[in-house]
């Protein structure tokens, strides 16, 4: 009788440093159990950390008129009357800064797409001081 010698190695069997180098270095191959490891580890990381960062994409809060804006088209754009205690517009303010503020609080009704054209103080009847802005897109 012959007797043959099957010389087979056992699998060595790897530490845990070695396995966590290998996964960052992305070392095995599609399909694998380690593949898919840690593809599942990558969708856990995205699905399940969202709100745990804080990626400044929230809205900005409005405070909002205090009053109602009262809006009546003629017939090129429209007339938004803003009550002038809902707009801190400084004395003596430049042409630019007045406009962007009163674009602001006009926002509201008439969307962000909107141009300032002229604008004019009055009074409503009750007496209270407002502005007339007449705006178009």
């Amino acid at each position: 009788m012959e007797s043959s010698t099957i010389n087979e190695t056992a699998p060595t069997r790897r530490g845990f440093k070695e396995v966590l180098r290998s996964y960052f270095y992305w070392t095995y191959a599609r399909g694998s159990f380690h593949y898919d490891i840690m593809v599942t580890l990558i969708l856990l990381f995205i699905f399940a950390t969202p709100q745990m960062w804080d990626y400044g994409a929230k809205p900005k809060l409005m405070a909002g008129a205090g009053h109602p804006l009262q809006m009546v088209g003629n017939g090129v754009g429209v007339i938004v009357t803003v009550q002038a205690s809902d707009v801190a517009i400084p004395a003596g303010a430049p042409y630019k800064q007045v406009k962007k503020i009163l674009r602001e609080a006009i926002e509201p009704v008439t969307g962000d797409a909107v141009y300032v054209e002229r604008w004019e103080t009055a009074t409503d009847t009750q007496g209270n001081l407002v502005w007339k802005v007449w705006a178009h897109r």
